[in-house]
């Protein structure tokens, strides 16, 4: 992730389905996983059932977020992947300055950010293979311990 240059992340967000703008610095407090993904994308695909579970088992501490960089045309097929994949996190479409910034050095997807309860970057996945699930858990449990207090 290069540096802020002067920006606040706390500020960058995401505009999600309904127009509502969510910002990073409203889930403070606790462990947010930034997923970013496209509709087309095999891997993406494959990592979405684990982000489902992972939310599902830690509903009131971790907050998984989908944000879509597909493109336009990818945007209208977001409703019926949701349904398809039984998604019951936010999916929203990140602001360009976040993308910006976390995506700056590799624009591959999947991309998926784990931040502490602090709103500290505790680890990056960049697509999702044989043993990613098993390294997110990993991720997730220990912000949630490190970061309890």
């Amino acid at each position: 992730m290069p540096p802020l240059k002067g920006k606040s992340i706390e500020k960058m967000g995401w505009v999600l389905a309904d127009g509502k703008h969510n910002s990073f610095g409203e889930f403070k407090g606790k462990v947010l996983i930034l997923d970013f993904y496209a509709t087309w994308c095999g891997p993406c695909r494959d990592s979405i059932p684990h982000l489902v579970a992972l939310q599902a088992r830690h509903q009131d501490e971790v907050r998984v977020v989908g944000l879509n960089v597909g493109g336009e045309d990818d945007l209208e097929r977001v409703p019926a992947f949701a349904h398809k994949f039984s998604i019951q996190y936010p999916l929203g479409q990140p602001d360009d300055d976040l993308v910006e910034l976390l995506l700056s050095d590799s624009q591959a997807i999947p991309q998926t950010f784990v931040f502490d309860r602090r709103g500290i970057l505790t680890k990056r996945f960049i697509g999702f293979g044989y043993d990613t699930g098993m390294q997110l858990d990993q991720v997730v449990e220990s912000a949630l311990q490190s970061s309890a207090d």
